[in-house]
């Protein structure tokens, strides 16, 4: 086959699956033996037509898809892969550029920088700030932190890139209790032990207590990190960014910011006062394939001292080109071979650009608040967090006791998936099980989240209606 045709049939697969979305259930209903089994097998010998390649992937892979890009995902924050950003990501892909270095991938490094300044300003942080475009939030605040970890070392008199960590004084890092597992896993990756993480106390919403915060950096000193989060992942809270920065700067800390998803709301007027104040820190992580829309995979640092950001991340050898003029995306990032991921975040913010932002932010955290008031007032049933942004978290069984809510959320849970009217998990949240909801996949309406509305009732007043048959 030509080239031409090898494309035109991943085109066609990819429209058919995108055009089928709506008549499509949320989950997939192959089983787990089935689908390993269509892609296990032998090796090939030899190699095959690509048109026949590409038609064995899809036969084997479609089966297996969660309906990640249509209107009925609302499980995860997970992002619906705009359309336009999948034709730049095909762009991208077909280019085979490396954007480590500018001199190997100009195109692709003049994009980065582009796209990144605009996400400085869409997102109102400081302007010079440096930016790196990685795989995600969790090497975006590994990124940040990384760079956190090399500064304030740095003013304690430690070089850390010539010297390493051991031997180093000892940095003191504060997290809010309820912070997501990736700056966990991000603090691990950086040498930080659990024992040395110190948590912040939290709010009933998730947000940090930043008198516990400032009470904590007073009782000790030495250099230290700070981490708060712009979106709790259960209840959108965020935490309250003036206060923490305030204590931050009394002690020299390092402030940075997980806002995976949250960040987003500093580009929606009617949504941004929640995130006030972010704009003090020393380092953000976001992604922009949640409400950007971008497809996988495309997370953002911002860091404001672009050298500390260097200096942290950079990757020299003799035989990588410098050029003084042109910063190198891998000046920036863990990585020196990776996706041109600049290409599709670029087109994407010309795409929508700040009003269209601006709009679907708002949308969505409207559309929470609509499925919210849709369930709150059925009997048995409470939204249990302040809907101010995308995220719910729904409790069942509250008009019984509280030792069979447990077993009440998860009946509701299973209720949902036999059905497979619409994808929604659980998760625990303060010691007690609980559906969550994120609304974050563009496309998304009025009359969807209704019907989302209406499979979590129907759910519910089903497994109420078999209680006593249950116990």
């Amino acid at each position: 086959m030509t080239n031409a045709e090898i494309l035109e049939a991943a085109f066609r697969r990819a429209l058919a699956y995108r055009d089928e979305a709506s008549d499509r259930p949320p989950r997939p209903v192959i089983s787990p033996e089935d689908l390993q089994a269509a892609f296990d097998g032998g090796l090939p010998e030899h190699g095959e037509d690509g048109a026949a390649a590409l038609a064995a992937l899809a036969a084997a892979a479609e089966p297996g898809l969660n309906d990640t890009t249509g209107r009925r995902f609302f499980s995860w924050v997970i992002g619906a892969s705009d359309i336009v950003g999948v034709a730049a990501d095909w762009l991208a892909g077909a280019w085979g550029q490396n954007a480590g270095n500018y001199r190997v991938a100009p195109a692709a490094s003049a994009a980065e920088q582009a796209a990144g300044a605009w996400l400085v300003d869409l997102l109102e942080l400081p302007q010079g700030s440096s930016v790196g475009i990685v795989s995600g939030a969790t090497m975006a605040n590994f990124t940040g932190l990384a760079a956190g970890r090399s500064e304030v070392l740095r003013r304690a008199g430690w070089d850390l890139e010539e010297d390493g960590l051991q031997g180093a004084p000892r940095m003191r890092v504060l997290v809010g209790a309820d912070a997501h597992s990736t700056v966990h896993a991000a603090l691990r990756y950086l040498g930080f032990g659990r024992s040395q993480v110190e948590a912040v106390a939290t709010n009933d919403q998730g947000a940090m207590d930043a008198a516990d915060l400032e009470r904590r950096l007073a009782a000790g000193d030495g250099p230290a990190l700070v981490v708060a989060q712009a979106g709790q992942i259960n209840t959108g809270a965020c935490d309250p960014f003036d206060a923490i920065a305030d204590a931050c700067a009394k002690r020299g800390a390092w402030l940075h910011v997980d806002g995976a998803f949250g960040l987003w709301v500093r580009a929606c007027p009617d949504r941004a006062h929640l995130a006030a104040g972010a704009e003090r820190a020393d380092s953000w992580a976001t992604d922009a394939h949640k409400w950007l829309q971008a497809p996988y995979d495309a997370g953002v640092v911002i860091v404001r001292d672009p050298e500390a950001h260097r200096r942290a991340m950079s990757i020299t050898a003799s035989y990588l080109p410098v050029d003084e003029r042109r910063p190198n995306p891998s000046d920036f990032v863990p990585e020196l071979s990776r996706r041109a991921r600049g290409f599709v975040i670029w087109t994407l913010l010309r795409r929508f650009g700040r009003a269209g932002v601006a709009e679907m932010v708002s949308r969505h955290c409207r559309l929470a608040r609509r499925l919210a008031d849709r369930l709150d007032g059925e009997p048995g049933l409470r939204v249990l967090n302040d809907v101010v942004m995308n995220q719910l978290i729904v409790g069942f069984g509250e008009d019984g006791p509280a030792e069979g809510r447990d077993a009440a959320a998860r009946a509701v849970l299973a209720e949902l998936r036999n059905r497979n009217e619409i994808f929604v998990e659980g998760a625990r949240w303060r010691d007690r099980e609980i559906m969550r909801v994120s609304v974050i996949s563009g496309p998304l309406e009025d009359v969807d989240i209704d019907r989302a509305a209406d499979a979590v009732l129907n759910a519910w007043r089903t497994v109420r209606a078999d209680a006593p048959a249950r116990t």
